[in-house]
């Protein structure tokens, strides 16, 4: 009997900005269909709306504010960004 194993090499390369909104010009849906993770100075973020590695930026939800379409406001955080899948 075999065991059959999955190998990274049927995942997407991860791109550079990166955004979970379906709308968004960076929204990349091949991307969500495996599990992401962002760390953010070295500490794992779970909130991240929106992320760009090579400006060093994530976007994440502020708390109760919301836009004009109900969509709420997002907050840019700079600092060290990784992106990895899980």
């Amino acid at each position: 009997m075999q065991i059959a194993t999955m190998t990274d090499t049927t995942k997407p390369a991860l791109p550079d900005q990166l955004s979970i909104n379906p709308r968004s010009k960076f929204y990349v849906e091949e991307v969500f269909e495996h599990e992401i993770g962002v760390k953010l100075n070295g500490k794992e973020r779970f909130d991240v709306e929106e992320y760009c590695i090579s400006e060093g930026w994530i976007k994440i939800a502020a708390p109760k504010a919301l836009d004009r379409r109900g969509q709420p406001l997002l907050m840019k955080v700079k600092g060290t960004v990784e992106v990895f899948y899980k």
